[in-house]
């Protein structure tokens, strides 16, 4: 076999601090086997390995290689012929060479020119449509988010974690801790992908009684390990550190599938009080399994819910299952099963729905008919929401903003992925029907950084509101809004550019819609990438055009809210609009996409009057 090897010696930036402490200089060396593979041998190794990445590229297969059978390949989209961006590359600490192992990418490609060493990677933003104030990962791929839980004065937040590029592939669990829902800290990634397969959602709980046996209020992780080899199992680890590190159970799995299923995922645990025993609901395709343990490591099946019920088509995804008061009446408790269906969104692609009803320590009965279906937010990005267990007197969840539509290739580069605003969940009765609501957290008002308030106006025509924002454009609008005789009322976020976000009240149709067709860039490519975990049949069959699929309005019944005046409470954000309607009897939650942040505010009616109250703008910012 013909051998091509090439070796590099790298500067290093801080050439006298690294002479101070170590003086010889790091090497690499490629060693070029033909177009299937490429050994990487690096002398006086630095902290990273910086590769750079091509997303129109096919996925090469990168090892550290120890010689360990634990040493996992990670799929990468070195550049063939361009460099889009960079990801670094971990290398052991503290030796003296690493090798690592590059498959799948052509001795030609351009990425062998391009390929770095550094002990920093830069993260500051380069991207213009990163949010302001909402959570995104520093750099790759984000989607799910998992594990979320409140101790010790810090919620944290896991998600669903790429590395090495801003599309989907390597799950891990990236790892952010906030004091306030608000203000995140990045931490290095807790769980990453290994020989039994990705990472996939989970949860995590404390074990407060040391029911595991790794100590008491050990932080749990549970998740699914998905591999092609191995299926989708349920899998376990713990942590001693406050989340910061887990160390893996020796015996995973501790769930399989009892019938071989092949979408079994995303296990969602609690503490159920009246059986002493920690509960395990899981996403079976279309169904939600229960299961009951003592230990966390050996579960026994209860029972199964959801097999036709809700959207359909759909698939199963990211549960939860929480217990609220109603009408905050601690003496009448409700039990809601979250479940995230892909697709099933009335709008297409990705959304997620609930399930209100009782809990008899085995089954799950829900209170209505299978066709009805209840929608926990109306836009068309909002995905995998999941709540903080810990939380004691609140119920906090976190939606991932997007759709899987076309997840993959929105117009951003460094990152993929952010979470719509934290809510906090109640629910209410309407008509003779509970229903959950869904508000941003209180902690948002931490984000204000000065108002402006309108004066009270009467609206029969039209009347522009130049907005003084925070941020990027990044602002919160309240206001209480009573149509009167007007058939619509409407309130058009604009920019200079013409490009605006269409928001109003549809009096007849007894609808809130929100119109993005022009709210700026609305075209991203031709056809979607099939989410991971969707069923082969749903690949085959759907075909995406994201002009069609993303320039729309999405829309939500009036009749969840009382009376005659409606409080709309709207954040814009870099790329995102999300709205709530009385207190969160509606939300809405869509990503758009202007070239310039939007800085007035038109308001119009039609057919007749309303009456305009209480009117503020609040500059957002960090």
């Amino acid at each position: 076999m013909k051998k091509n090897i090439i070796r590099l010696t790298m500067a290093m930036a801080t050439t006298v601090a690294f002479t101070a402490c170590a003086p010889q200089k790091p090497v690499l060396s490629f060693e070029h086997q033909g177009d299937t593979l490429t050994i990487v041998h690096i002398t006086n190794p630095t902290k990273y390995l910086i590769l750079p990445i091509q997303e129109s590229c096919n996925e090469g297969k990168v090892k550290l290689d120890t010689g360990s059978p634990a040493d996992m390949a990670m799929d990468i989209r070195l550049a063939v012929d361009s460099v889009e961006y960079y990801v670094p590359f971990a290398l052991p600490k503290g030796e003296k060479e690493a090798v690592v192992t590059i498959g799948r990418v052509a001795a030609d490609a351009i990425c062998w020119d391009s390929i770095q060493l550094a002990d920093t990677f830069n993260t500051a933003n380069t991207d213009y449509y990163r949010p302001v104030y909402h959570h995104t990962p520093l750099y790759g791929w984000m989607n799910d988010a998992n594990g979320l839980v409140y101790k010790d004065g810090e919620y944290h937040l896991y998600f669903q974690y790429n590395p090495y590029g801003s599309k989907w592939g390597n799950m891990h669990w990236g790892h952010s801790v906030s004091r306030d829902l608000i203000h995140w800290e990045h931490l290095d990634p807790a769980i990453a992908r290994d020989t039994l397969g990705h990472i996939f959602s989970g949860s995590t709980v404390i074990d407060k009684n040391n029911s595991a046996g790794y100590g008491q209020d050990a932080m749990i992780a549970f998740y699914t390990s998905a591999s092609d080899e191995h299926g989708q199992i349920q899998c376990m680890a713990y942590s001693t550190d406050n989340g910061r590190t887990y160390t893996k159970y020796e015996k995973n799995p501790v769930l399989t599938p009892f019938d071989g299923l092949k979408d079994f995922r995303d296990p969602k645990v609690f503490w159920y009080e009246p059986a002493q025993k920690w509960y395990m609901i899981v996403s079976a395709d279309k169904n939600m399994r229960f299961y009951s343990s003592s230990d966390m490591k050996n579960w026994e099946y209860l029972s199964q819910f959801g097999e036709g019920y809700g959207a359909q088509p759909n698939q199963f995804e990211c549960p939860d299952f929480i217990q609220l008061p109603v009408d905050g009446n601690k003496d009448n408790m409700k039990w809601v099963m979250i479940v995230n269906i892909n697709p099933g969104c009335p709008f297409g692609g990705s959304a997620t729905e609930y399930f209100v009803g009782d809990f008899d320590g085995k089954e799950f009965h829900c209170d209505t008919d299978k066709k009805v279906t209840k929608r926990l937010d109306f836009g068309k990005d909002h995905y995998a929401t999941v709540c903080f267990s810990n939380t004691e007197n609140r119920v906090i969840a976190v939606p991932w903003m997007s759709n899987w539509q076309y997840a993959n290739v929105t117009p951003i580069r460094q990152y993929r992925g952010a979470n719509a605003l934290p809510r906090e969940l109640s629910l209410y009765t309407r008509n003779g029907e509970v229903y959950m609501a869904a508000n941003a957290v209180k902690e948002t008002e931490g984000l204000r950084k000065g108002t402006s308030s309108i004066d009270n106006f009467s609206l029969a025509d039209e009347k522009v509101i130049s907005m003084e924002t925070g941020q990027d454009g990044a602002c919160e609008i309240e206001m209480d809004v009573t149509p009167d005789k007007a058939s619509v009322v409407g309130f058009q976020l604009m920019n200079e550019k013409g490009e605006k976000t269409d928001i109003y009240l549809d009096m007849k149709a007894a609808r809130l819609v929100m119109d993005r067709t022009k709210s700026g860039l609305i075209a991203f490519g031709e056809k979607a990438e099939p989410h991971a975990k969707e069923t082969d049949e749903h690949r085959k069959t759907e075909s995406v055009n994201y002009i069609n699929d993303f320039a729309l309005g999405t829309w939500a019944p009036l009749s969840l809210c009382e009376g005659k005046t409606y409080h709309l409470d709207i954040f814009i954000d870099k790329c995102s609009v999300e709205i709530f309607v009385d207190g969160g009897r509606i939300a809405m939650t869509n990503l758009v996409f202007p070239t310039a942040p939007y800085n007035s505010l038109r308001c119009y009616a039609q057919g007749g009057n309303a009456e305009i109250s209480n009117m503020k703008i609040h500059k957002l910012g960090m």
